[in-house]
């Protein structure tokens, strides 16, 4: 007999689910965006823009890949067709830097959960999610971390 996942179990696997469409070789990262009634409202991954050349070779080069990428949180939220006021996102396997902060944050996103791996590597994500967490704080939007 197999088990149900509880519900922030199931987010966060199908975030890692969604995450797998991105072409990005060295970090994949997902979202999925669950109404208050836990049926799915929208997802994401990170990727470049629709419409735009997204050969797996201008990933390899650091530079075009930070000007084009969109990260998966934003990409949900565009992608939304309806009001994500009271919703919660699901993001794997980073938490949300700040700038998806402020998207979520202005979405009307209620509560964020994140999967984050152990040992992020650099200052400078570890500062920005640091931030974001405080932006999240500050705008009354729950965060959990498994």
């Amino acid at each position: 007999m197999t088990s149900v996942p509880d519900l922030d179990t199931w987010g966060l696997n199908g975030a890692e689910w969604i995450s797998t469409k991105s072409k990005d070789p060295s970090k994949k990262v997902g979202a999925l965006i669950l109404r208050e009634n836990g049926t799915i409202a929208s997802a994401g991954y990170n990727g470049f823009p629709k419409g735009t050349n997204d050969d797996p070779a201008l990933y390899l080069d650091k530079t075009i890949k930070r000007r084009r990428i969109q990260h998966a949180e934003r990409n949900a939220i565009t992608f939304a067709t309806e009001s994500l006021k009271g919703c919660s996102i699901y993001v794997s396997p980073l938490h949300p830097c700040s700038q998806c902060a402020g998207s979520i944050i202005n979405a009307g996103i209620a509560k964020v959960i994140a999967r984050i791996p152990p040992g992020v590597s650099s200052d400078y994500w570890r500062d920005d999610f640091e931030e974001a967490a405080s932006m999240f704080k500050e705008a009354g939007v729950e965060v959990v971390v498994l």
